[in-house]
């Protein structure tokens, strides 16, 4: 076979393979009657079955794989451990009691989920449009409120010192915008030990550790 032809099957061979025209491969250019062509472009395709197979796993499978959410730094708790106290202003307060007496025995990822929730609730028109008017949105006649720990006639107290820094943290991560992404919207959830009517018409979203989360379809009455 002539140069010409070597350098053109060459060329076209890297215009169908952009890794293969990195690989460190040489064809040659004798014209040599006794020229192995065979094994060389033999050397040539497995060059190129190597780039595809580091290009896959480097790249293209990380559009495949869902990302593991506990390695995000504020889904860990060693991560929320090491940062410093949080504090804010009412709106943080009103949310951190929130999650203190509705997912203070949570995993990470529940508290944040009911974190989601109450925010979701403040974006949309059916709720009021503060964290602390949604938090107490019902209270004031017992067992009738939205959020259960507002009614149940007993005082707030927040007694565990650990448990209201981690809480309160967690509030100011989601008040500063952290994505919500874990209950796919959700408006509403209960503990696995119970089982609300509307859970029987909610669309479940979502379980997160002793949480089953729903958002609320757009002609229901709220919770």
């Amino acid at each position: 076979m002539k140069k010409a032809s070597i350098f053109t099957l060459c060329a076209l061979i890297g215009t169908l393979s952009g890794a293969a025209a990195h690989a460190d491969v040489t064809l040659g250019t004798s014209g040599a009657p006794r020229v192995d062509l065979s094994a060389r472009m033999n050397t040539l395709f497995d060059a190129e079955d190597k780039s595809v197979r580091r290009l896959h796993k480097r790249g293209l499978s990380k559009l495949v794989i869902t990302p593991d959410l506990h390695k995000d730094g504020y889904y860990s708790r060693s991560a929320l451990k090491s940062m410093s106290a949080a504090t804010g202003g009412k709106e943080w307060s009103c949310l951190s009691e929130a999650l203190y007496f509705e997912a203070r025995g949570e995993t990470i990822p529940g508290m944040f989920g009911v974190a989601e929730v109450i925010l979701n609730r403040v974006d949309s028109s059916r709720y009021p449009d503060t964290v602390c008017a949604v938090v107490n949105q019902g209270t004031g006649a017992i067992h009738r409120c939205q959020f259960s720990y507002t009614c149940d006639g007993r005082p707030e107290h927040m007694h565990d010192d650990r448990a209201e820094e981690l809480v309160g943290k967690v509030a100011k991560i989601m008040l500063d915008g952290a994505p919500r992404t874990l209950t796919r919207g959700a408006t509403h959830y209960h503990t696995k030990a119970v089982r609300p009517k509307w859970s029987k018409v909610f669309p479940r979203t979502t379980t997160i550790g002793f949480h089953h989360f729903y958002k609320q379809p757009n002609r229901l009455a709220s919770r």
